[in-house]
């Protein structure tokens, strides 16, 4: 399984950004998929996950900002984040599992993490 995020950057506070997530050798069908983030010098936290199904689970802190999806035809997954705050700045890593319990504690799979910085 690899998994590959894009879409990071810089970006004013209130704008939005929407990060990518292609994934090779497994489908967003299956088990669950989602993102991370690790801001520095923090340690590493949930953000959002898609199950399968297409039901859907976010953090507190991105509630009603963020939104998952994915396109099983291109087997892509995508966070689109608005309404963006300094305090979303992190790595943001997309990441695979085959069940829930073990997706939100440590994901099997990991993608290779794209930056997002939101200025004041």
């Amino acid at each position: 399984v690899q998994l590959q995020a894009s879409g990071g950057g810089l970006v004013q506070a209130g704008n939005s950004l929407r990060l990518s997530c292609a994934a090779s050798g497994r489908s967003f069908s299956n088990g669950v998929m989602g993102w991370f983030r690790q801001a520095p010098g923090k340690e590493r936290e949930f953000v959002s996950a898609m199950f399968r199904g297409g039901s859907t689970h976010y953090a507190e802190s991105v509630k009603g900002r963020f939104t998952i999806s994915s396109d099983n035809a291109k087997n892509t997954m995508y966070l689109q984040m608005n309404s963006l705050k300094p305090e979303d700045t992190a790595v943001y890593y997309c990441a695979a599992d085959d069940t829930i319990p073990s997706f939100m504690v440590s994901p099997d799979h990991w993608g290779q993490g794209t930056l997002v910085t939101v200025s004041s």
